[in-house]
């Protein structure tokens, strides 16, 4: 039986005593004292009752202990995260200290070939017997640079013992494939008013590149440079891609 059941018929078995025996003025006094005993009773009950309610009770040592602990343990887990935040701050730094390296072996692998390029064009222009006389295109080179776009690139020269101040232009003719069907497209296009990008004006050479718009969907399948005076042609050369 429960502590509290069983105090309440206690108190209600000495209230029916009481009532059976005494004068009221005893009866009054005797009620507050048993009135008074029964409460502390119930309130030493509730205390028990928190006491397996809610745990067992701590001691300001232990309490003082257990704060330090949790202490000692946020620090430690501050610690760790910053040092995983330094991690990840140095392999970021090493990112972009490798790709910055990356790029520079690109940029200096470009000026290589360029350099390259350079020393070439310029032993061509050494005298030589075996240079051809007369207007030539040399270096030629052409290639895709996007899916609509061409890259193109030539050493216009002219050799010879005597040599005169030349003036003329160079013409791209394409033959591509747009639709399942053959298309020849001339570069530059006198309606576009691009012509002054191919104007030749040199008395040795003219370095010419650029780029070209495709149609869209358009294949190319061969190109062809030529070079021409008032008219004439002086210099032809066949490319692939």
């Amino acid at each position: 039986m429960p502590v509290s059941k069983f105090f309440r018929r206690r108190i209600t078995a000495s209230k029916m005593t009481i009532n059976q025996h005494l004068p009221w003025p005893i009866k009054f006094a005797l009620f507050a004292v048993v009135i008074g005993v029964g409460g502390a009773i119930a309130m030493w009950t509730y205390d028990m009752g928190r006491s397996f309610a809610f745990g067992p009770k701590f001691s300001p040592e232990q309490m003082t202990a257990l704060q330090d602990k949790v202490a000692n343990l946020t620090a430690e887990r501050d610690k760790l995260q910053a040092a995983a935040a330094t991690i990840d701050s140095q392999q970021n730094i090493e990112k972009s200290i490798q790709k910055q390296l990356t790029d520079q072996i690109n940029t200096l692998t470009a000026e290589n070939n360029k350099i390259k390029d350079d020393l070439a064009f310029f032993e061509s222009l050494m005298p030589s017997a075996n240079r051809p006389q007369g207007i030539t295109l040399q270096k030629t080179k052409i290639e895709l640079a996007a899916p609509n776009q061409l890259r193109y690139r030539a050493l216009v020269m002219q050799g010879g013992k005597t040599v005169r101040d030349f003036s003329g232009e160079m013409h791209i003719s394409l033959t591509l494939v747009q639709a399942g069907k053959p298309v020849m497209m001339e570069y530059p296009d006198a309606k576009s008013g691009e012509a002054a990008k191919l104007k030749l004006s040199f008395k040795h050479y003219q370095r010419l590149e650029g780029q070209i718009i495709l149609p869209e969907g358009a294949i190319v399948k061969s190109a062809q440079m030529t070079v021409l005076e008032k008219g004439e042609l002086r210099a032809k050369q066949a490319l692939s891609l």
